[in-house]
């Protein structure tokens, strides 16, 4: 199961959010092919710019706890990294505006970088990937749209299947899946860094934590019903003769059409003083 889109306009346009998927794309072309047929060709690429806990604790190459967040292992670690920044970035842009967004999401990775180090200090094994700065996107996300439409591809063998689930649900799974597998796996051993994506997540949702509190806590919940505070859209897939692909229309959810504007965080009411009937935000209210 993963996501493939969410139901959460942006009133801004993501350019930040674009340019993070360009730098990762095209960092990635710039090493990887020519690198991936020789296993110390590449071994000896992440020596120099992958985080390895063990020297950065020791004060060397410092320096990778900010690149290894730019360089991924795979094509399938790539395209799956930027798949999840596609779908939550936007919104957190949204939300931060660009040059708070761009903090965030490096603050993010730092957090991830910590979650990573701290799990096994002596670790000399390199680590790479967005994931944990991405992590802190989607626990961002969780804070502010607990009840936002993420649609997700369940594949059962040869059943294809899309379902739309709210974001606590997939992101709530996702976050528990991390620290199951983390607790589980032996760290030393390599493989997927579980604890930089918690701490990513953690970190994410602690740095947007005094925004989510100025806008009034649980009363922001409460107010918009863990939903975006805009109208959402749907998607319509039509089913053409001419082709055996269908093609996916996306309509606005409301009924006069467009985007209702934000609106300001004075006529958001504080924490304790919702201005709406009750309804959790998790499990439902106003659809």
């Amino acid at each position: 199961m993963f996501p493939i889109r969410d139901h959460n306009p942006s009133n801004r346009t993501p350019f930040v959010t674009w340019a993070l998927i360009a730098l990762n794309v095209v960092i990635f072309l710039s090493y990887f092919p020519q690198r991936a047929s020789s296993d110390a060709l590449l071994l000896a690429f992440y020596a120099d710019w992958a985080l390895v806990p063990a020297e950065v604790l020791a004060g060397l190459d410092t320096h990778t706890v900010l690149t290894s967040m730019f360089l991924h292992g795979g094509w399938m670690h790539l395209v799956g990294n930027m798949l999840f920044l596609w779908i939550f970035g936007d919104n957190m842009e949204d939300l931060l505006g660009h040059l708070g967004f761009l903090a965030f999401y490096l603050v993010s990775g730092l957090g991830a970088a910590a979650g990573q180090i701290l799990a096994d200090t002596g670790s000399t094994v390199p680590m790479v990937g967005a994931s944990g700065a991405i992590a802190g996107v989607m626990g961002g996300y969780l804070l502010f749209f607990p009840r936002a439409r993420i649609d997700v591809l369940v594949i059962i063998f040869f059943l294809i299947k899309i379902f739309t689930i709210p974001a606590w649900l997939m992101l709530g799974l996702w976050f528990g899946l991390q620290l199951v597998n983390g607790l589980s796996m032996d760290v030393a051993g390599g493989g997927v860094a579980y604890w930089a994506h918690a701490g990513g997540f953690l970190a994410g949702a602690l740095l947007v934590l005094p925004i989510w509190l100025r806008r009034g806590g649980p009363a922001y919940w409460s107010e918009w019903h863990g939903r975006p505070p805009h109208d959402e859209v749907s998607y319509v897939v039509e089913r053409r003769r001419s082709s055996p692909i269908p093609r996916v229309h996306r309509v606005t959810t409301s009924e006069t059409g467009g985007h209702v504007a934000r609106g300001d965080l004075s006529r958001i009411p504080r924490s304790g003083n919702s201005r709406r009937g009750g309804g959790s935000p998790w499990r439902g209210g106003r659809d």
